[in-house]
């Protein structure tokens, strides 16, 4: 849990302010949900390996029976009833359950709140953080990927994510990881396992994912080690020894990504799973490396819209590998096609065939936006159609994409005229209270922020600290000040405090 001091407040709000802006921009309606939650829907097994980590809260007038009876069950939840949510995914397929008959057949929200997680503190994981959710309900087909990877690349592009500072987004399908563990000769009934361990390459390398598949007895070295090497290889990730320094669990529980387990862990970021945004949880998926092949940072970008595009992984369907899914990838290579017009062919896509993310209830697609100079993801997604049927009895196709806001907040400055009129009157002792009030509200009628402080002995210390906050001008006030215009104003950063 942590405090914001004001410049850090501002820094968070600009760049919340940036994403709802360009959500909204692209149709989406923004909704909120309670920050509690029922506790069976909470265990429900919806938030995997983050349901571990829910905040239960206590039932009202517990008996001395229920405490004993939970004590010798050993199943703490008997004494909870609700629970803060640990993700926003849940509360928004019991939102939409309530609310169907309300809203449009197609429904496209924007949830953006804080989570909890209880995750152990720990640099970069928060147990409580911000996810910046995006999602389409009610749209089976591609349209609602394309739509949600077209909006968070605006996103990011408005937040600065452009040219050689600019993310990539790895997109994979949950089909053809199911056509990988079978060409690997591992049986169905072990598919998740298989997954498990394929997810964790970031952190161990194909030579540990190989190492763990041969000691969970689901294949021999000679079978998994090319295959898997491939899969490195395309996706551009390491092929060997595991990458150092990469901290985004993701989905992240808690983590700083916040991408988030989509919904995104407590990770600053995110991600987290979803993410995103924030990877608060640490379920293990997989943080993109931002390094989606070898041609160098100075592309990463985007492409001319009508240009060829680079290969990224879609040129497989020449010589067709014996693990790839076909018609899963002809739809992810609409589905970059699609979004590559859209954006004008700044969205540049990456398919990645090892990309997991680790929340099981995903069906087809699934993505995560890499940064070129990152070891972790800065948000990601996916199509998860069977979750919210599971609320109403019925089969609704869901679709959704989360933004790493803890992750993305470190790395977004403030724009240089984001305080340009901002004034500090310092005052004498003896000025009036009604002459400062009238002062100030001049100063606001002109369009400038302006607040008061009293003159101290230690000048310096108040303009450092006015100046840590953001504030970037100041002027004295003295009992001979008349109006505005009597003011002389001063820049902070250059102010030499008076004698």
């Amino acid at each position: 849990m942590r405090d914001f001091l004001p410049a850090d407040k501002a820094r968070r709000e600009h760049v919340l302010s940036v994403i709802r802006r360009t959500f909204r921009e692209h149709g989406f309606d923004e909704i909120e949900t309670p920050v509690v939650e029922d506790s069976a829907r909470l265990h429900a097994g919806l938030g995997g390996d983050n349901e571990k980590l829910a905040f239960a809260v206590m039932k009202r007038d517990l008996k001395q029976e229920a405490l004993q009876q939970a004590a010798d069950t050993g199943d703490s939840l008997e004494l909870a009833d609700l629970g803060l949510r640990f993700d926003l995914t849940v509360p928004l397929a019991r939102f939409y359950a309530t609310h169907r008959a309300e809203l449009p057949k197609v429904f496209r929200a924007i949830q953006i709140a804080p989570v909890w997680r209880a995750e152990r503190p720990q640099k970069g994981r928060f147990r409580q953080f911000v996810q910046c959710d995006i999602d389409i309900i009610g749209e089976a087909g591609p349209l609602a990927e394309i739509e949600l990877i077209a909006a968070t690349a605006a996103a990011l592009e408005a937040l600065g994510f452009t040219g050689t500072n600019g993310c990539t987004i790895r997109i994979n399908d949950r089909r053809i990881l199911r056509r990988i563990v079978s060409s690997l000769g591992i049986p169905d009934e072990s598919f998740e396992r298989a997954l498990i361990a394929i997810d964790k390459e970031d952190k161990i390398g194909v030579d540990g994912v190989v190492k763990e598949l041969v000691e969970l007895e689901l294949g021999e070295e000679a079978t998994l080690a090319p295959v898997l090497g491939h899969l490195a290889r395309i996706s551009g990730t390491n092929s060997g020894s595991a990458r150092g320094g990469s901290d985004g669990d993701r989905a992240g529980g808690g983590d700083a990504d916040g991408d988030g387990d989509r919904a995104g862990g407590g990770d600053a970021g995110g991600d987290g799973d979803r993410a995103g945004d924030g990877d608060a949880g640490g379920d293990g998926d997989r943080a993109g490396d931002g390094d989606a092949d070898d041609d160098g940072a100075g592309d990463r970008g985007g492409v001319r819209a009508g240009a060829d595009l680079p290969a990224d992984g879609w040129d497989l369907l020449d010589a067709p590998p014996d693990w790839l899914d076909p018609h899963a990838y002809r739809d992810l290579l609409a589905i970059r096609s699609a979004v590559n017009t859209a954006t004008s062919g700044r969205a540049r896509l990456v398919f990645s065939p090892n990309l997991v993310r680790g929340m099981g209830y995903y069906t087809g697609t699934i993505f995560e936006i890499a940064h070129p100079d990152l070891p972790y993801s800065l948000g990601g997604g996916g199509r998860y159609d069977g979750m919210i049927g599971r609320f109403l009895g019925t089969d609704v196709p869901a679709a959704g994409f989360s933004l790493g806001f803890e992750r993305l907040v470190e790395l977004v400055q403030l724009p240089e005229d984001a305080a340009a009129n901002s004034v500090v009157l310092i005052y004498d002792a003896d000025v009036e209270p009604a002459r400062l009030a009238a002062l100030k509200q001049e100063l606001v009628a002109g369009g400038a922020r302006a607040t008061l402080a009293e003159r101290p002995k230690n000048l310096k210390a108040l303009i450092d600290q006015l100046g840590a906050s953001g504030w970037t001008q100041f002027a004295f006030v003295t009992s001979a000040t008349g109006g505005s215009d009597d003011l002389e104003l001063r820049q902070i950063s250059a102010a030499e405090p008076a004698q």
